[in-house]
């Protein structure tokens, strides 16, 4: 847990990049626990984080995150092909160990992601749209489990999506979509109001989830130009819940 906390620590102090780093962890009158945060200084309303909280109800987890207006109405444009397509997402980074959720001891900071993008499908055991293909549906609202470590090759101070290099067999969740990245899709569906994105996700060990500490991020992604390590990297955080990405807030207060 301390790792993961240093860690985040460290990429801030380096600075994020594309960063616009506008909220704080000052209480917010309608939001009860979780870090509240001064709304405004984020050019995409939808993207405007006001509230963060991560809460459990008997084996299951309540990530949810609350913006300005409008959420998950912005979406990435179309590039017509998947090296230098872009991801937008809403992202929970957490201090709970990777392993509990199916990928190796400690192997980054774990994160829970609502993305979308258009140039491509990653989610290969659901079809999120109903049309009766599962690989044509990247643009719907979906979750993932992502494994983040710094990666200078993504930038100064920038995180990127773990790579798993050719021959290596890491441990993987069973539903790892085969790509070449420590990345899960589970198939936990995302809710969305006006203002707001949920999602319930279940858990073996409950335990170690009350135990834990988040923060949120929404953020722009953007696959490689070759298609190459490193696959996919943060290139554009567009709000920090935290203000710090210190991961202050607590589940369940």
């Amino acid at each position: 847990m301390n790792t993961v906390r240093a860690m985040t620590a460290t990429l801030f102090s380096l600075g994020i990049t594309g960063a616009t780093l506008m909220g704080t962890t000052q209480a917010d009158e309608g939001h009860e626990g979780g870090l509240a945060s001064a709304s405004g200084g984020v050019a995409i309303s939808s993207f405007d984080i006001v509230h963060t909280r991560i809460s459990t109800e008997g084996n299951s987890a309540v990530f949810r995150m609350e913006v300005s207006a409008q959420a998950g109405q912005s979406k990435p444009t179309a590039t017509g092909q998947l090296a230098g397509s872009d991801v937008f997402s809403y992202v929970w980074p957490t201090t709970l160990d990777s392993y509990q959720v199916g990928f190796e001891r400690e192997a980054g900071i774990l994160a829970l992601a609502v993305t979308a993008h258009p140039d491509f499908d990653d989610t290969p055991l659901f079809d999120e749209n109903g049309d009766g293909d599962t690989g044509n549906d990247g643009n719907v609202w979906h979750s993932h489990w992502v494994v983040l470590q710094p990666n200078e090759a993504c930038g100064e101070g920038a995180l990127g999506v773990v790579d798993i290099a050719e021959g290596e067999q890491p441990r993987l969740p069973s539903t790892w979509p085969g790509l070449p990245i420590l990345l899960d899709s589970p198939g936990w569906q995302p809710i969305f109001t006006e203002q707001s994105v949920e999602v319930r996700v279940a858990f073996a060990d409950i335990e170690a989830v009350n135990q834990g500490m988040f923060d949120g991020v929404t953020a722009g992604l953007r696959v490689n130009e070759s298609a190459h390590a490193p696959l996919l990297c943060v290139v554009d955080v567009m709000d920090v819940a935290s203000g710090d990405l210190s991961l202050p807030g607590r589940v369940n207060h």
